[in-house]
């Protein structure tokens, strides 16, 4: 089963190192798109697994837009190395079947999050990055926290930096050191993670959050990693240290 989800899910350059795909998907919601933002007209596949997933479930739950943008879940599948539909519809029964229910021809990785146009029957998004800021965004009119801003325009700066290096060392970066080939692109991989952990861990001793005095879409992206590692990546990628739930240590009450 390993090497099955390695061959679907592993690309990797010729010394060894992990390669992720950039999303196909990228179109945007807003009053120059052919996407308008509707309450009802949008659906998120996830897995509850996926911390790319968990990222756009925490921004619809503090938006609150539950009631605005359904779910539908999806089930991992180590056997055949991807994704199956809880709750089969008229989709088909993988997360396959939905990429190609909505490019015939797609040959690319069917991943989860999707936000899904159900009037036009397509995938308008799957990029988690890009997901987050369209529910912190686009869908105020109907949210029931509208005035919360989790990219704020004063704080977008400090907050894409934090992105770059979180992104880079820390989401991507677990599995750049878990899907490494050789042992060079792993040592290279685990130093990169382990010293921005530790440079997460100097800033949050005397901040609470990365930037101001509020919670951002940078907090929400580095939370889903930081949440899984102790319990899943260090016991699958078989790390031989353990870092602090540097997290857990300011919000040791918050209901996760």
């Amino acid at each position: 089963m390993w090497q099955i989800m390695m061959a679907q899910l592993a690309p990797r350059s010729k010394d060894g190192k992990y390669l992720r795909p950039e999303s196909a998907f990228r179109q945007v919601i807003n009053a120059d798109s052919p996407y308008q933002a509707q309450a009802g007209r949008y659906r998120l596949f996830v897995g509850m697994s996926c911390p790319w997933a968990h990222r756009t479930l925490i921004v619809r739950a503090l938006k609150g837009l539950e009631g605005v943008i359904p779910v539908s879940l999806a089930l991992p599948s180590p056997e055949n190395g991807g994704w199956l539909l809880a709750d089969p519809d008229r989709h088909g029964q993988t997360l396959m079947e939905v990429y190609r229910s909505a490019t015939p021809n797609y040959s690319g990785r069917a991943t989860v999050p999707i936000l899904w146009d159900e009037q036009t029957q397509t995938i308008v998004n799957n990029e988690s990055a890009d997901i987050i800021k369209i529910l912190n965004a686009d869908f105020n009119a109907f949210a029931t926290n509208p005035e919360l801003d989790l990219y704020p325009i004063a704080g977008r700066e400090t907050i894409e930096q934090w992105n770059d290096q979180i992104y880079s060392r820390i989401n991507n970066g677990v599995y750049r050191c878990g899907f490494a080939q050789t042992q060079v692109a792993y040592d290279e991989a685990v130093g990169e993670l382990f010293n921005e952990l530790d440079t997460i861990e100097i800033y949050l001793d005397s901040n609470a959050f990365l930037w101001g005095n509020q919670i951002t879409l940078a907090d929400v992206r580095l939370f889903t990693t930081l949440i899984r590692f102790d319990i899943v990546y260090y016991s699958l990628f078989k790390w031989a240290l353990v870092p602090c739930g540097v997290y857990l240590k300011y919000w040791p009450d918050a209901d996760y």
